[in-house]
């Protein structure tokens, strides 16, 4: 097993849940990177996504109201916001976390080539890696999935509760690979 555990499925299938109940599980560890959330209005209709690293900041990657050359459906998409927030969350931990949350890999985010660059670097990293990763095929993703050591697990209503265990005992596993390092 390698250092890169990627979790997929469709939209809405509980991927980030799986991520945060991972780091629940992780407690004793430092997380470092990112979580995507939605915004919704009120009466529940989806606004766009707003990136929080585990450091405490926080930025909006793509919304209905955005106006940008970027766009992913109905989302205007902010590069810089990217770049600026989740990017340097990569590299952060990279350098601080006892390992990476990376979520997600999307075709939003894929629209950054300094995102792509930072993916690999944390992949290239002794760090182990947790990411969710878009489903439907892209070049870069499909690249990923096919990384020599990469586990890689589709999440479904019926998966997600037993996924966080696995996923977390995967980090640790890692983890106790690594020379110098007890979990």
């Amino acid at each position: 097993m390698g250092n890169l555990v990627l979790l997929t499925g469709l939209p809405g299938s509980g991927k980030t849940t799986v991520i945060e109940r991972t780091v629940q599980m992780l407690a004793d560890l430092t997380p470092g990177g990112f979580i995507t959330r939605e915004l919704r209005r009120p009466d529940g209709a989806r606004l766009g996504f707003e990136i929080r690293t585990f450091s405490g900041d926080s930025a909006i990657l793509a919304h209905v109201r955005i106006e940008s050359p970027f766009r992913v459906g109905k989302y205007g998409v902010d590069l810089q916001a990217l770049e600026r927030t989740g990017v340097a969350a990569i590299y952060r931990a990279i350098q601080d976390a006892d390992f990476v949350v990376v979520d997600e890999i999307g075709k939003m985010e894929l629209l950054s080539p300094a995102f792509r660059e930072a993916v690999h670097a944390a992949i290239r990293s002794p760090k182990p890696v947790l990411a969710t990763i878009m489903l439907r095929s892209h070049p870069f993703a499909d690249a990923l999935k096919q990384t020599p050591g990469a586990e890689v697990r589709l999440v479904t209503p019926q998966s997600r509760d037993a996924l966080p265990a696995w996923t977390a005992a995967c980090i640790r596993r890692a983890l106790s690979q690594r020379p110098n390092r007890t979990p």
